[in-house]
């Protein structure tokens, strides 16, 4: 029985950390079946999803410091849009009026909802570090990843080569999280590919719904193919990666404060 309800207590806080991608979800089925007055549906959602960060900060469910991560990824996102829908791996077919090179503006929170996520669930889940590789391996790490996206449309694709030194790297290292006042330990690379599955299955339900479009689901939609895992995988990588290395960077701050006001 205790194992039960520390399951559904981790399963609620995770549910909680999903509050943004939720509310992105539930616009896209909602503005799907229902047609609003006035704007096109893409703008609809950039309003519903600038409304939501409103509310996330406003009523402290985010911190200032998460904004400037989620913002970060906003735009990390956006550029990766704008460069995929220039080479044709993916496009927005709706109409809009903030849409920048074809891309719609509120393209940016759908990466920026995996960082709210990640930095929610961090907080709530009491989240620490064991065995984490030194900065000067994990930053290039994680821009080499980063690069590739835009780089193996003009040369070779080392997906795989990243993705095998991702398990060298962080073979050792393991996340440590708390439910209901107890401690779990975590392999780092299977909660990669945990988050990285089921951000492909919510990528099939944001398909469906019509948030953007695959060139095989033109006609009619079509399941996303499973190889996309892998690109999922390794940018769910280079968002813990950020979001660890910030994580990293504000502990290592606050200690030196608390040791300045100790001398």
């Amino acid at each position: 029985m205790r194992a039960l309800k520390q399951l559904i207590r981790f399963g609620w806080e995770q549910a909680l950390s999903c509050l943004f991608p939720v509310v992105i979800f539930a616009s896209l089925a909602i503005t799907q079946i229902i047609e609003l007055p006035f704007l096109p549906r893409y703008d609809w959602l950039l309003i519903i999803c600038l409304l939501m960060q409103w509310w996330m900060l406003r009523s402290g469910l985010e911190t200032r410091d998460e904004l400037k991560v989620i913002t970060l990824f906003h735009l990390i996102g956006l550029v990766l849009e704008v460069f995929k829908v220039h080479m044709g791996s993916w496009s927005y077919p709706e109409e809009g009026y903030f849409k920048l090179f074809e891309v719609p503006l509120y393209s940016g929170f759908m990466y920026a909802s995996v960082a709210s996520y990640l930095c929610q669930a961090w907080r709530r889940l009491n989240v620490e570090l064991i065995r984490w590789p030194p900065f000067l391996i994990v930053v290039p790490l994680a821009a080499a990843i980063y690069f590739n996206f835009f780089i193996h449309h003009f040369w070779i694709d080392i997906r795989w080569w990243l993705s095998g030194l991702v398990l060298i790297v962080f073979w050792k290292s393991s996340v440590s999280y708390e439910v209901g006042g107890s401690r779990y330990r975590m392999p780092i690379v299977f909660s990669f590919a945990l988050i990285g599955f089921f951000i492909w299955i919510a990528e099939n339900i944001a398909t469906f719904f019509g948030a953007w479009e695959y060139p095989n689901q033109t006609n009619a939609w079509s399941l996303v193919h499973l190889g996309k895992v892998s690109s999922w995988l390794l940018l769910v990588i280079v968002s813990f990666l950020i979001v660890a290395s910030l994580k990293q960077v504000k502990i290592k701050e606050s200690t030196s404060v608390n040791i300045d006001r100790s001398l």
